[in-house]
């Protein structure tokens, strides 16, 4: 499994409004230069975001995007599954009920669900507001 590039930045986004949430509504431009991601691109992500009810917005002149939600009530794992599509590791298990014909009798199927529960229970538990605070410690943050 591999993120891609809208899953890094998506986080990267989201991770700075949460670090300038106390400034109200954040215009992309300023999260693109502080990010060094292009607006056009943070614009595209948008649309990702609003659908997985992870911002709020403002038109006009003041403008902008804010977290709908606190920091610490959005795990890594609930963004990277509406940026990406899913987190699993192998294409018979983004069904439930799993829909491969071989899934009664697969010998790694076992294996791949243990995966699938590492990835979920490691992702689900780390919150954006622990990133940053974590960051504070460290320096900036890296995604």
């Amino acid at each position: 499994m591999k993120i891609s590039t809208k899953g890094r930045y998506s986080l990267r986004m989201l991770l700075d409004l949460a670090e300038h949430k106390d400034e109200g509504f954040i215009a992309l431009k300023d999260i693109a230069r502080r990010q060094g991601i292009s607006k056009k691109y943070l614009e595209q992500l948008v649309p990702l975001l609003g659908s997985g009810d992870f911002l709020r917005a403002n038109r006009g002149y003041q403008g902008g995007y804010m977290l709908a939600r606190a920091p610490g009530q959005y795990t890594v794992g609930q963004v990277l599954r509406v940026t990406e599509g899913g987190l699993c590791p192998v294409a018979c298990l983004e069904n439930e009920p799993n829909q491969c014909g071989r899934s009664g009798y697969c010998k790694t199927l076992p294996m791949w669900q243990g995966l699938q529960k590492v990835i979920d229970e490691y992702l689900d538990g780390i919150t954006l507001q622990m990133i940053l605070d974590e960051s504070t410690e460290a320096g900036e943050y890296c995604i």
